[in-house]
């Protein structure tokens, strides 16, 4: 990852341009388990999926650290704008239990919960700052297509829209918080610290890579391929 994320662009509008890019050639994304889950996948299969993401879950409220205005527009947005039924965490709760959704820890994939320790130790060590800027962000730009196909699946499973909502509004609101995020986040701090893309790009493509291996094993356990 590091040797990657030294080719990162040091210019703040190129370094975007480098950055967006990863929405379609970085670890990860295109795979093919989305669309299955989005058109094949069984309930009980759908239910495990889900499992292993509420157990690599780490609330983006629990990691944002930087007094930053957009940060705290997404902050809010994510505390359902003061209401405690919009919150993000919740509804992912509320889609768990209308799916009976109860994986043993021994179920769980080591890479799910890996996934979670990175972004934790990533928010954790005020040196890791600007890494975590960037994982927080491609997570922004790469997740609205991945939440559609999976919002896609459950409607097709005859999921409730109030359950579905956690899925429905990310594959919508986090197109609006990415590009926010890129504009007025990450493009400023490289204008002002040129030196931050490199940690930056780092901490993105170590999401990325992380989501790639989460991937990789929930297709090994549906159809037994990497």
């Amino acid at each position: 990852m590091q040797e990657l994320a030294t080719h990162a662009p040091r210019d703040p509008d190129c370094f975007v341009r480098w950055f967006e890019e990863l929405r379609q050639d970085g670890p990860g994304q295109g795979d093919p388990l989305f669309p299955w889950l989005a058109e094949q996948a069984t309930r009980e299969q759908m239910r495990w999926f889900l499992g292993q993401e509420v157990a690599g879950e780490a609330g983006f409220e629990d990691l944002l650290a930087r007094p930053k205005l957009e940060m705290a527009r997404n902050y809010w947005d994510e505390l359902g704008r003061g209401h405690e039924g919009g919150m993000h965490g919740g509804m992912l709760d509320q889609l768990a239990r209308s799916l009976d959704v109860r994986l043993p820890v021994d179920e769980t994939v080591w890479p799910a919960l890996a996934l979670g320790n990175l972004m934790v130790a990533l928010a954790w060590n005020r040196r890791l700052a600007f890494h975590s800027v960037g994982a927080l962000g491609v997570i922004e730009l790469t997740a609205p297509g991945r939440a559609a196909m999976v919002d896609a699946g459950l409607r097709r499973l005859g999921v409730a829209g109030a359950a579905r909502r956690y899925f429905a509004l990310h594959a919508t609101l986090d197109v609006r918080h990415s590009l926010a995020w890129n504009q007025e986040v990450i493009r400023p701090l490289v204008a002002s610290q040129p030196g931050a893309a490199g940690a930056m790009a780092e901490g993105a493509l170590m999401r990325l890579r992380a989501g790639a291996r989460c991937f990789a094993a929930y297709r090994r356990r549906f159809f037994g391929s990497c």
